[in-house]
């Protein structure tokens, strides 16, 4: 027998709490499964799991409280994957979420398809029944790994206790190779609850097993593209999710302020220029996607989103992206590059700095003034909805009313359809970071675990959540887990009583006899969901009342220290004109 095996036959089990905890703290050289998970995490800069407990990952638990990381556990487990989503996105690090087996890992596949489409690097540890049991029906028994496999970057089961650092650190570095994204490890119950002697578990030692993922594409591409952005006289640049995920956000405001360009942001990426800066453009996309003598696409693909190319007409278009495999997908490119945003900007920088010649540079400040005077015409055109007095309120003037309300230190976050749609318009983040939406998945319900997450890493910043009262309805009910960890936020919600994005196709393509079929919901004053809650809620019916009810909202989260609800209903008449073209389905 061996000494590991000795020493287990010669120490009775637990039969209480207090013998458990006696008979953890006997002897430092051994550790378990969960212990093992936890230390890797830590090792993984993780400082915090978002979580709904079960049977299968107790052992988790456990260890975190010994290594010191937060455990916050929700009310539902999509809450947890997307609350480690926005972790994610928030600090540049590993997301993680920690489900039981069975229903706790479906209910979290809608966060990690989110992570998925949305390039996060998300960590989802998740329970199954012990290998002793393998294949003969346990509790909560399902094959997760192949329900995981295709939205995520890797899944495996951990077959050893020996193997669970090791198998983490695994997961983590596959979310940040190439473009970022989630992993899934499934961990069987007696693979996390087995001890065993430390000296025989794999573990990665810190700052030894990773290297850097700043990597710049060919040099001699660089040379090109710096080349072209020399040359050319109506220059554009696009940045997407990857920018802001990678953190390749200051090298690339520098390319444009140092080359003198136009930028454009979707994603993530809004909010890496303030509103009114000089390169900062977004409502004359389509005339400088038209008119440009050279575009770049930086860090999104051509997706959905971006017309899946389709409607770029320019002599030269760049793409610049984490993933080889997007380079040109969709529609051919003059030029692309693979690699980090950041560092590629930085090389395209150095290469080209000092050499536009004067007639390019006066071309260019024509080109800029150009398309500041179509901003300034656009903005104009929209001022009257903004600016709208009607009742039922416009959901324009929801929109513009938010974004005088945003300080620069308010995280905004949309959560819905046509709300997340119509505020893009209006809403300006001040920094980067501060601009949080569902993405290329589309995904309702991400708010509140977003919120959450947000406050958490950001406490000393505002976190503003705007809703659909369709997406409130899905979440909603973890506005006390944000209550409970002390990271209170303000809930604003668009509420038209329906799922009108998908209402407005409905109509147009049946007719108003069938078309309210399965998308009308009922009229909620959700304001006293607030309250219920130990918060402050108000309902909002006259656009006059807009400004002072979230001025309201804002000063009862920071007396109360509970999240606040400012319910404002708006005109299910009124679409987003996306949403009129049915350009999503196009």
């Amino acid at each position: 027998m061996d000494e590991l095996a000795t020493r287990s036959a010669a120490r009775p089990a637990p039969s209480t709490a207090e013998d458990t905890l006696k008979q953890k703290s006997r002897d430092a050289s051994v550790i378990s499964g969960g212990h093992l998970v936890a230390k890797a995490l830590k090792h993984e800069g993780v400082d915090t799991i978002f979580t709904l407990c079960g049977g299968h990952i107790i052992d988790i638990y456990d260890g975190c409280v010994d290594e010191g990381i937060k455990i916050v556990d929700v009310r539902h487990e999509q809450v947890a994957a997307h609350a480690a989503d926005g972790y994610a996105r928030q600090t540049g690090r590993l997301g993680c979420v920690v489900t039981t087996a069975g229903p706790g890992c479906t209910n979290a596949v809608t966060g990690i398809a989110t992570a998925f489409r949305s390039e996060s690097p998300v960590l989802h540890i998740g329970g199954q029944s012990a290998l002793a049991q393998w294949k003969m029906g346990g509790l909560q028994d399902l094959p997760h790994v192949d329900m995981m496999r295709p939205i995520t970057k890797f899944a495996s089961t951990v077959m050893s206790t020996e193997r669970v650092a090791d198998m983490v650190a695994m997961a983590a570095r596959e979310c940040f190779a190439g473009a970022y994204g989630p992993s899934y490890l499934e961990i069987p119950r007696d693979v996390l609850d087995r001890e065993i002697d430390i000296a025989k578990a794999v573990i990665p030692k810190p700052g030894q097993y990773r290297a850097s993922t700043r990597a710049i594409a060919d040099p001699a591409d660089i040379e090109k593209l710096a080349d072209i952005l020399v040359n050319s006289e109506r220059p554009a640049i696009l940045f997407g999710q990857q920018v802001w995920a990678a953190r390749g956000d200051k090298e690339a405001v520098e390319l444009l302020r140092g080359l003198d360009i136009p930028g454009y942001f979707n994603g993530a990426s809004r909010g890496l220029l303030p509103p009114g800066d000089p390169h900062h453009f977004d409502r004359t996309r389509s005339q400088a996607f038209a008119k440009a003598d050279v575009i770049v696409i930086v860090g999104t693909p051509f997706d959905f989103r971006m017309g899946y190319g389709k409607r770029i007409s320019v002599p030269t278009l760049v793409q610049v992206d984490m993933d080889y495999r997007t380079i040109g997908k969709n529609r051919d490119v003059t030029l692309g590059l693979t690699g980090h945003p950041g560092a590629i900007c930085a090389a395209v920088l150095q290469a080209a700095s000092g050499r536009i010649k004067n007639d390019k540079r006066q071309a260019r400040k024509v080109w800029m003034k150009e398309l500041a005077a179509a901003e300034d015409a656009a903005t104009e055109k929209l001022m009257p909805l903004f600016k709208s007095n009607s009742t039922p309120i416009h959901p324009y003037r929801v929109a513009y009313e938010m974004n005088e309300f945003l300080t620069d230190d308010t995280i905004y976050i949309g959560d819905g359809g046509d709300v997340v749609t119509i505020s893009a318009q209006a809403v300006r983040p001040r920094k980067p970071g501060h601009w949080m939406d569902p993405g290329a998945l589309g995904s309702l319900g991400v708010g509140t675990g977003f919120a959450l997450a947000a406050k958490l890493v950001n406490p000393q910043k505002e976190v503003l959540c705007y809703y659909g009262d369709g997406s409130f309805g899905m979440t909603a009910f973890d506005m006390e887990t944000a209550n409970r960890f002390g990271a209170p936020y303000l809930a604003v919600i668009g509420n038209n009583s329906a799922m009108n994005q998908i209402r407005y196709g409905q109509l147009a393509k049946y007719g108003p006899e069938r078309g309210n079929v399965g998308n009308l919901l009922g009229d909620v004053p959700f304001g006293k969901f607030a309250e219920m809650l130990g918060g402050y809620g108000e309902e909002v019916r006259d656009p006059a009342q807009i400004a002072p009810a979230l001025l309201r909202g804002r000063e009862a989260v920071a007396k109360s220290g509970k999240s606040a609800v400012i319910n404002i209903w708006v005109d299910p008449r009124e679409y987003a004109p996306g949403t009129k073209n049915q350009t999503m389905y196009k």
